[in-house]
């Protein structure tokens, strides 16, 4: 049995989400500095630079990487031998998460970016509550990885209900309309997350856990969704957007497919769109 302190949960939060809207991690660094070699228009050439030279500016100055701090997102992996310490006035793990999130916000002078009320529109000024998914696992594992998910890419992406006729063609033709539709909204060149199959809400968590569960371009292990993946990041790059839909090769960095079990009368898809400024971290206890 791990015994792990809620104060400690909370502070390792709240540093986390200030480092990952200062830093790109390296994967991201990686995989824009490697794309950027493959774009051709001068346009898109110059945005490719302004985008490695903010990041720059963000990691020495601690400042965003982009004015839309994001929604705080996390996917919790919680081994079911693990139990918590309630210390320092913490009552629960939930608690945890949304006071590193407020005070991680505010100690970094990040943007407060959600409203209490999806019509009235007040914003909690604190950016909570904090967005949080668990997945339940045997032994002593305690993962949290966050994503800051800024509202740009996220009003672009999509959820549909297929018949199982549409088959495979009918996703892919799925996914690049709406990476089309999304032309320079989200900020591209953005990283399409894909989930297939669920049901109506696990396809958009798919979609979702796609962009948090593996390094950014790396290909599912499955040789059938590698294959798609890679097929669909040609066809959306030939769609000409480029760079902040400045118009160019690159559109997209990386397409990652994501399938599960699903009804036989159905077949879910949802595509969730990633700007370029990809913060995405984790830690273990």
């Amino acid at each position: 049995m791990k015994t792990v302190k809620l104060s400690q949960v909370r502070d390792k939060i709240k540093d986390m989400v200030q480092e990952a809207n200062f830093n790109l991690q390296d994967d991201v660094l990686k995989l824009i500095k490697d794309m950027a070699k493959k774009e051709e228009s001068p346009a898109g050439k110059e945005v490719f630079n302004q985008i490695l030279q903010n990041a720059d500016i963000a990691r020495d100055e601690k400042l965003g990487l982009c004015q839309d701090t994001g929604l705080a997102v996390f996917l919790i992996e919680l081994g079911e031998d693990v139990r918590f310490d309630r210390d320092d006035g913490l009552e629960s793990l939930k608690d945890a998460v949304a006071e590193g999130t407020r005070r991680g916000y505010a100690e970094g002078y990040l943007r407060k970016s959600v409203v209490e009320d999806p019509l009235r529109r007040k914003n909690t000024g604190d950016n909570t509550p904090p967005y949080i998914h668990w997945e339940l696992e045997p032994g002593e594992k305690f993962r949290v990885t966050f994503i800051a998910k800024g509202g740009g890419a996220e009003n672009m992406s999509a959820v549909r209900m297929f018949a199982p006729a549409a088959g495979q063609e009918g996703i892919e033709d799925f996914v690049v309309e709406t990476a089309d539709k999304g032309g320079s909204n989200p900020c591209p060149p953005i990283i399409v997350g894909v989930g297939v199959g669920g049901n109506f809400e696990y396809a958009a968590w798919l979609a979702k856990k796609s962009l948090l569960r593996r390094p950014l371009g790396t290909h599912n292990p499955d040789p059938f969704y590698a294959d798609m993946e890679k097929r669909l990041l040609e066809r959306i790059n030939k769609l000409g957007i480029g760079p902040q839909g400045m118009g160019g090769r690159i559109t997209a960095l990386a397409v990652h497919v994501e399938a599960f079990p699903c009804h036989i009368a159905s077949l879910p898809a949802a595509v969730n769109i990633q700007c370029h400024s990809h913060r995405v971290l984790s830690f273990e206890l």
